[in-house]
């Protein structure tokens, strides 16, 4: 049952969750929901200065939980930007790199990253002013 004042969006997870893919507005918004969210904002770029092993980008995301790893990683892995690959060791060792495309993207995620250091005080700041006037 639905309530005023809640939200009915499709969260992230699955991998394939149903889009409306006939109009160039849903399209664009389907690749800017997956390339905007926190985690494959993370993820790209981490993997932008190299490969690394699952248990590498875990390490280095603080608060990112495995099933949401795995889920973030499978849809980059969808949606061609990054690439997994399995060396038959024991046990298999899985590392993951973005591919070709996903470079172009690590480098404007970069700067995404650049601003968001740069201005996070600011931003932290406004949110207390803010809260504080309401």
């Amino acid at each position: 049952m639905r309530e005023d004042g809640t939200l009915t969006r499709v969260t992230h997870t699955d991998v394939r969750e149903p889009v409306d893919h006939t109009t160039a507005t849903c399209r664009l918004r389907d690749v800017l929901d997956r390339v905007g969210d926190k985690w494959s904002v993370l993820v790209m770029a981490l993997l932008g200065d190299g490969p690394r092993r699952y248990s590498e980008l875990q390490r280095a995301i603080d608060g990112i939980s495995q099933r949401m790893l795995t889920l973030t990683l499978r849809s980059l892995e969808r949606d061609g930007l990054v690439a997994r690959t399995v060396t038959p060791t024991s046990p298999p060792r899985v590392d993951y790199a973005l591919t070709p495309v996903g470079e172009t993207l690590s480098t404007e995620v970069s700067s995404l990253i650049r601003w968001a250091e740069e201005h996070r005080e600011y931003v932290a700041t406004s949110r207390i002013r803010y809260d504080n006037e309401a």
